[in-house]
């Protein structure tokens, strides 16, 4: 029955993902193959782009093996009658141990619940609306590759021309010719390229003639801010006890300097104007009673909607933290099949052949170990062209110095193993070599591989974040946790910046560290082992 459930899972997961890429549709963790094959080159076949038709001749090789995998796994599941999702006896026992182990269980637990929420993708951080109804039509924009224009959505002057600011009508819903329902996702920006407006609070004016905050009774302390209608800053006025109380700046609306003024305990002692028109008529350009609090980026937590706050350029660090933790997991499904492959293979043929071929392979992983990793990301950084420094170059280098410690592990167990007697019964049997290997020997020392997983994922993640913290990672179209940590640390004054990186990273590390213990102490033999 499970079986069977999965089966039309796969089958399922691969038809919306094929229907999705015909009609350009963008759904959650689905259309992930198709995203990913976009913005790596290596994973599609560039092609020309006829503007006329809005067609990308581009073949994404990637997106579509993917989907054909998913099909052969599905019907692969659904047509093997004799194929069963049981486990293993020795397999039921350490998943067993390992729930009995609450720090790695509940830590895999909660790893999953993360996953499961990046995997949703734009329906918790975006930009686009999620739903949109204007004039009695709905409109999907985050499900579509599609760029929907403002004027649509009844948007006139530059923002008709360009992508809708989704932000901006969210805010107009209910007004005339606004649409009449939009809706947001629950972080309503995008993890890159999404910088915000500089993120205010009201104030307000009282009787006794102060400024206060909404909802404080403590005369507000601090610079209140008059803002134009594009909010670009028109008067600046330094506050003590709620008056103005110090020097005041004024700029036009094409942003020069204009107007000066002293005030001492809320009487003005002087100024001078060298704008166009009188002073009244400057100052008459925006309202006392419209006066606010401007927060410069970065921006503390909790204001203008930002959960996190904001890093210096005006990124949502929730949003960064959101996308840094997909690159991350992208960064993970392409570099551990890759080590692992190499490692597994070259170790098992080490252990099990012995002779030249054991000495020429750890000669070789002699050479490359002592090549400075570090100074061959700086070199190739420094002479390859920006468009080439993408997520493949990074993920390679990676691989490329990343498999040699797990090779050793598994030619050590390969030694072992293949001295036991099932080995030596599979060849009087007329095993091939490659059936002793791949058959007989790899199960019995998966153990030893699964509990290199945990802790091969979290060297990926730490090795991205330190090379982006360097300026030697991903390039800037990529969220980054490395580049927030290097901005907090930069601005020590906003404490809140390098604290969301810190913790995010420290958070992660733990939970991967923690399931990797609790895995190792579930499958190693020598817990259970007694001599007599």
């Amino acid at each position: 029955m499970l079986k069977n459930v999965l089966a039309l899972f796969l089958l399922l997961a691969a038809a919306a993902g094929i229907v999705g890429e015909l009609n350009g549709w963008l759904i959650p963790t689905v259309s992930w193959p198709f995203t990913l094959s976009r913005e790596i080159g290596a994973l599609h076949i560039s092609g020309h782009y006829v503007p006329d038709l809005e067609v990308d001749g581009s073949f994404h090789w990637f997106g579509w093996l993917s989907m054909v995998l998913l099909v052969v796994a599905g019907l692969y599941l659904m047509l093997r009658p004799r194929f069963s999702l049981r486990m293993a006896p020795e397999l039921a026992k350490r998943v067993q141990r390992f729930r009995k182990m609450k720090r790695g269980y509940w830590s895999l637990l909660l790893l999953i619940l993360v996953l499961i929420l990046a995997g949703l993708d734009q329906c918790i951080v975006g930009k686009r609306a999620l739903a949109v109804k204007y004039e009695g039509q709905w409109y999907f924009p985050a499900f579509t590759r599609a760029i929907i224009s403002g004027d649509t959505f009844g948007m006139v002057g530059d923002e008709a021309q360009a992508e809708a600011d989704y932000r901006e009508l969210a805010a107009s819903v209910g007004l005339p010719g606004a649409p009449d329902v939009v809706v947001m996702p629950p972080i309503p920006y995008d993890p890159v390229t999404d910088a915000v407006p500089f993120p205010t609070s009201p104030l307000e004016i009282r009787r006794d003639g102060r400024y206060y905050e909404v909802g404080s009774e403590v005369p507000f302390n601090g610079i209140a801010s008059r803002l134009y209608d594009d909010g670009m800053p028109h008067l600046r006025t330094r506050c003590r006890a709620g008056l103005p109380d110090g020097y005041v700046q004024g700029w036009s609306r094409d942003r020069k300097e204009v107007y000066g003024a002293h005030y001492v305990e809320g009487r003005m002692r002087e100024h001078h104007y060298t704008g166009v028109g009188s002073v009244e008529e400057f100052e008459s350009l925006t309202s006392p009673k419209d006066a606010c609090v401007v927060y410069y980026h970065p921006a503390p937590p909790l204001t203008g909607g930002h959960l996190l706050g904001t890093d210096s350029r005006g990124a949502d660090i929730a949003a960064v933290l959101f996308g840094g933790l997909q690159v991350y997991i992208t960064a993970a499904l392409f570099y551990l099949p890759l080590i692992y492959g190499i490692g597994i293979t070259l170790g098992m043929l080490m252990g099990y052949f012995g002779g030249v071929l054991d000495i020429t392979l750890q000669r070789i992983i002699e050479i490359l170990s002592q090549l400075p990793f570090l100074f061959v990301v700086m070199i190739l950084a420094d002479i390859l062209p920006l468009e080439l420094r993408g997520m493949f170059l990074i993920l390679s280098l990676l691989a490329l110095f990343g498999w040699m410690h797990m090779t050793y592990i598994v030619r050590t167990a390969t030694m072992k193993e293949k001295t036991r007697d099932y080995v030596a019964a599979a060849r009087v049997m007329g095993a091939g070599t490659r059936r002793i290997l791949f058959r007989h020997i790899l199960p019995n020392i998966m153990g030893v591989v699964i509990t290199l997983l945990p802790f091969s994922i979290a060297a990926v993640v730490f090795s991205l974040t330190s090379l982006d913290y360097l300026g030697f990672g991903l390039p800037e179209t990529y969220a980054s946790w490395g580049r927030l940590l290097n901005d907090g640390l930069s601005k020590l004054s906003s404490p809140w910046v390098v604290s969301s990186a810190f913790c995010a990273l420290a958070v992660t590390l733990l939970l991967v560290t923690f399931i990797g213990e609790g895995i190792r102490e579930a499958c190693d033999p020598r817990r259970r082992t007694y001599y007599e």
